[in-house]
């Protein structure tokens, strides 16, 4: 029934862990560090901005290790998805937050580069944060609340790729496709 996709389920799988622990470690762990340890509110800003400017080429290459391993999954396994009830569903509904949690990270790393430019010392950014001012308390506000986003998207992913896990047993294989048969079948009648 089921075949091995160890590289592709490995990609799919180390890239969410990547990006769910690397975005709960930093709204935790960096956060919490630079609140704690950087004094001022600009001095908190670029600690804190300079360890997520650190971690966006990994979370980046997370994201495209899970995305890619995704899509691949899908290929394999697209008759499941096709033919095996509730697949489609929870395979949509992984879609589905898998979109929100880029657009979370993506906003995220938008309003951070606000933040980071904001209070950076570096008189080239201090010239294009004049060019583009902001109201930095509300930033900071929505900054931290798409940082928490973030996690729990990537975690609700986790849930869901759980569930495909157990969909995918032999044991629910088999019931699963004869109950989707059997729908179709007095669709059609």
């Amino acid at each position: 029934m089921s075949e091995r996709n160890t590289a592709i389920r490995s990609l799919h799988d180390l890239g969410l862990a990547a990006w769910f622990g690397g975005s709960l470690m930093g709204a935790i762990g960096l956060n919490g560090a630079a609140q704690a340890e950087g004094g001022t509110e600009l001095t908190r800003d670029r600690i804190s901005s300079a360890g997520w400017a650190k971690w966006t080429p990994v979370n980046a290459a997370a994201i495209g290790a899970h995305l890619f391993g995704g899509g691949g999954l899908l290929v394999v396994n697209a008759h499941r998805v096709a033919t095996q009830q509730g697949v489609g569903a929870s395979t949509t509904a992984k879609t589905v937050v898998t979109a929100a949690a880029l657009a979370a990270t993506a906003y995220a790393r938008v309003l951070g580069k606000k933040v980071e430019l904001a209070s950076s010392s570096d008189p080239a950014d201090t010239e294009k944060a004049d060019r583009h001012p902001i109201d930095l308390d509300k930033t900071r506000r929505q900054l931290a609340f798409a940082q928490w986003a973030v996690p729990a998207l990537t975690g609700c992913l986790v849930v869901l790729n759980a569930l495909h896990g157990e969909q995918q047993r032999p044991v629910e294989q088999v019931p699963g496709m004869w109950e989707r048969a059997r729908s179709m079948t007095h669709l059609m009648s």
